[in-house]
């Protein structure tokens, strides 16, 4: 990759994109966290399991930090994430390796608390 297109092209937009996702991830309070896992028994399938209740996401010093059930769920390094919304903007999926399991890589869901205004 030449050095206009990293700054200029699409990877710059890219990455602009996933920073302004996690930067407005902060302070988010969440609802529940689950996490995709293999089916057991099979070979693409997955299954999402419900692993936390009642939190919120926390960027801080270079880490995504979700925090749930008075435990910090998962953590990874922005630099390292991989950030998309649901279609239904009711939540992110997460990907990275995660600091808090040696460094396995995982994929969790965290679904927003909505406020009655």
């Amino acid at each position: 990759m030449n050095l206009f297109a990293r700054f200029f092209g699409r990877h710059a937009k890219d990455e602009a994109i996933r920073r302004e996702l996690i930067k407005k991830l902060d302070g988010r309070p969440i609802k529940y966290v689950t996490e995709r896992v293999p089916k057991p028994g099979a070979y693409d399938e997955t299954e999402e399991i419900v692993i936390g209740r009642s939190g919120a996401i926390i960027v801080k010093d270079g880490f995504l930090l979700v925090f749930a059930d008075g435990n910090v769920l998962f953590r990874a390094e922005t630099e390292k994430l991989k950030a998309s919304e649901l279609y239904s903007m009711e939540g992110v999926i997460l990907t990275a390796p995660d600091i808090e399991n040696g460094g396995k890589v995982r994929t969790v869901i965290a679904y927003y608390t909505y406020f009655m205004k």
